[in-house]
């Protein structure tokens, strides 16, 4: 990541419209501006911002190209409607963050704890999720389309309208998700684990389901046309 040591003056967010918010709060941090030199320095600015759209203007500025977060604490952190695209975030701690409506298409969250974090309405469009913690995160209507997330764990993750279309989803843990009404044609469940998810009027058109258990599933009303359900567990479902 490349970084331009930068002082960021109050002015200079009223030009790039920043949020009154953080333009109201900046005048009370440093008089003399919030200096970016290090990585650390852009997690202050968040932290102390307390909303995500602090990112974009510092992209703006062109203090930073591209971010990376690897390992990054940003626990609780709110990230709403920030734009995080093509963001390093491999191994960040993301327990409880708000990023509903964010912005990370292509971000790199490969083995992330985002534990109870709030997705909703996110663009997750080919993101890198393998591995990631999810469990109990929200995912409502986000979009999830062409994303890997390969042995992810969701258990009790709610994808309720989610978009997973061509999703990467082999070996994820989705036992007790909820995916009503989540759109997931062509995405490949290979080996996933779905036992008791509710995926009542899910799109599983073409999808891959092959060795998948969906034990106790709830599969009222979901469309499985042309889906691959080879040596997949339906006991009870």
């Amino acid at each position: 990541m490349t970084i331009t040591p930068t002082t960021i003056t109050k002015q200079m967010l009223i030009d790039k419209a920043a949020c009154p918010e953080w333009i109201d709060k900046f005048h009370y941090r440093k008089p003399e501006g919030l200096k970016i030199h290090t990585i650390a320095d852009i997690l202050d600015a968040i932290k102390y911002g307390g909303f995500g759209p602090v990112v974009s203007w510092l992209i703006k500025l062109d203090v930073v190209d591209k971010l990376d977060l690897t390992r990054a604490n940003l626990t609780g952190a709110n990230l709403t409607r920030a734009n995080l695209t093509g963001a390093n975030l491999r191994e960040a701690d993301l327990r409880e963050a708000d990023l509903t409506g964010a912005y990370l298409t292509r971000a790199n969250l490969t083995e992330a704890d985002l534990r109870e974090a709030d997705l909703a309405g996110a663009d997750l469009r080919e993101a890198d999720l393998r591995e990631a913690d999810l469990t109990g995160a929200n995912l409502t209507r986000a979009n999830l389309t062409g994303a890997d997330l390969a042995g992810a764990d969701l258990t009790g993750a709610d994808l309720t309208r989610a978009y997973l279309t061509r999703a990467y989803l082999t070996g994820a843990n989705l036992t007790g998700a909820d995916l009503r009404g989540a759109n997931l044609r062509e995405a490949d469940l290979t080996g996933a684990d779905l036992r008791e998810a509710d995926l009542r009027e899910a799109d599983l058109t073409g999808a891959n389901l092959t060795r998948a258990n969906l034990t106790r599933a709830n599969l009222t009303g979901a469309n499985l046309r042309e889906a691959d359900l080879r040596e997949a567990d339906l006991t009870g479902a």
